[in-house]
């Protein structure tokens, strides 16, 4: 049987209408735009702003902010007509299982699950950082065995996973609405820090704004770039290389906009509410990232900024401790929401994958009450307390830059093929500029990737072996295409 094997798109939207493993259909436009701002702000934010002014970029980290908000921006487009022209849950797996075929569906799949299961471990991680930080100023120590921070063991992290996962368990809606409170709360926080932040920032701060190039550490070997590896020293932190360069580190802050594609299957009028949700969220984080980014580096010189808690250390610098513990709170508000939405979104992905028998086929049974993909939910949610309660992942978040980069690169591919061999499917929302939009998205995907680096390659590589052994191995003979369901 071929390897190139596909399931129809009608096919595809018939498998949700078989009851034990259907999902409600609860949620509105306003909704996803909410769950795509709770997952988008949060870690890049908090973090990755401090590491890319600080070590790559300089003041003209917002611009690098801009550069991977644009490669997003193209990809959303893609997701957004596949979204809405294949309503179901599972996002680009669902998708490339229509267009390209079961073998590259399994492949994105499994790179799906590298980046929300092991994004959601290394977030619940950083979440467990500040709310020892928290606790501290509260004048609460946790014992060093469970606290993290070298420990053997993470027990707010795990908590707080465990936490989320009952949260998912109890329904879509009831998620949704945990969000929306707690999204409010975080975007409060933020706008706070940028109208707060303005009373001190100096001119000074952004000159140069592009600060001159510096020859990049590890410029050759795993730990140099793909691209400082084919050219040696020909890159260089800071200067133009640094600027895409840190594009490369926070889009990181970016993933998790194609969380909302995972809930088409619950959405209540997907071609309209989708692209809506879609690229509502993308623009309103994209906007927030460039000024927040801005007003940091205005209020400290960007060789000073922290690398840990940049927003925070930015008012502490200042002389205002108040507002330093303020955004903590918001930055405890913001992590916890990405950890709750990049479970949800591997669970719908776990639930499609399942459901088309490439993962055993009990991960897909709905609970009766809640509507929900219960079984998927306790598994995902057990997996990322493990990881977060025992591993240290901070070093991995490359990791999953690449494989969602890959993801996005074969979801445009799909965008055009799939106009090729179905120009009759009723599309709720078309990429503009014919294929030209989703070729440039493939070009921006691949760029990014070759700024990161070759040990992160070599252990993406070793993830795609790893799971072309479980498809040859289980996967391909399970499906439901090789029983002929």
């Amino acid at each position: 049987m071929s390897l190139l094997r596909r399931k129809s798109v009608e096919q595809s939207i018939r498998d949700t209408e078989q009851p034990e493993h259907q999902l409600r259909k609860e949620l509105s436009a306003v909704d996803l735009t909410v769950f795509g701002v709770g997952v988008i702000i949060g870690t890049g934010l908090f973090v990755l702003t401090g590491v890319a002014a600080n070590q790559t970029a300089g003041p003209a980290v917002a611009l690098s902010f801009v550069v991977a908000g644009i490669a997003c921006s193209l990809a959303a487009l893609c997701y957004a007509e596949f979204a809405s022209t294949v309503p179901v849950a599972g996002s680009a797996y669902t998708y490339s299982y229509a267009a390209l075929g079961e073998l590259i569906a399994w492949i994105i799949g499994w790179d799906l699950i590298l980046e929300f299961v092991l994004a959601g471990a290394t977030v619940a991680v950083g979440w467990s950082q500040y709310f020892a930080v928290l606790l501290e100023t509260l004048g609460v120590t946790l014992p060093a065995a469970v606290a993290g921070k070298g420990g053997p063991f993470n027990l707010p992290a795990t908590l707080i996973v465990l936490v989320l996962t009952a949260v998912l368990v109890a329904g879509i809606k009831i998620s949704s609405r945990v969000n929306a409170v707690v999204v409010t709360i975080k975007l409060a926080v933020v706008l706070f820090v940028i109208a707060a932040g303005l009373f001190f920032v100096k001119g000074d701060n952004y000159v140069p704004f592009v600060p001159p190039t510096e020859p990049a550490s590890g410029g050759s070997g795993t730990d140099g770039t793909l691209l400082q590896t084919i050219f040696g020293q020909g890159l260089a932190n800071f200067g133009i290389s640094g600027i895409f360069a840190a594009a490369a580190l926070v889009f990181f802050a970016y993933i998790g906009f194609d969380v909302v594609a995972t809930a088409a299957e619950e959405t209540r009028v997907p071609q309209r509410d989708l692209p809506r949700g879609i690229l509502g969220s993308l623009a309103i984080c994209t906007a927030l990232y460039v000024a927040v980014s801005l007003v940091v580096v205005g209020m400290q010189n960007y060789t000073e900024v922290d690398t840990t808690a940049p927003l925070a250390a930015a008012f502490q610098a200042v002389g205002q401790p108040f507002f330093a513990n303020l955004i903590t709170v918001g930055a405890l508000a913001g992590l916890t929401t990405v950890v709750m939405i990049m479970m949800l979104g591997q669970t719908r992905v776990a639930f499609a994958m399942s459901r088309d028998g490439l993962l055993p086929r009990w991960l897909s049974r709905v609970h009766p009450r809640f509507g929900t993909p219960h079984r998927s939910t306790i598994a995902v949610g057990l997996l990322v307390a493990a990881l977060a309660g025992f591993i240290p992942l901070q070093e991995l978040a490359e990791l999953v830059n690449i494989g969602t980069l890959f993801a996005f690169a074969l979801v445009a591919a799909a965008v055009i093929l799939l106009r090729h061999t179905r120009p009759d499917l009723p599309r709720g929302f078309r990429v503009p500029g014919g294929p030209v939009i989703p070729a440039l998205t493939m070009v921006a995907c691949v760029v990014l990737m070759l700024f990161l680096t070759v040990e992160t390659w070599l252990r993406f590589l070793a993830w795609t072996v790893l799971g072309l052994l479980v498809y040859f191995l289980y996967s391909r003979r399970h499906s439901r295409l090789a029983k002929g369901a």
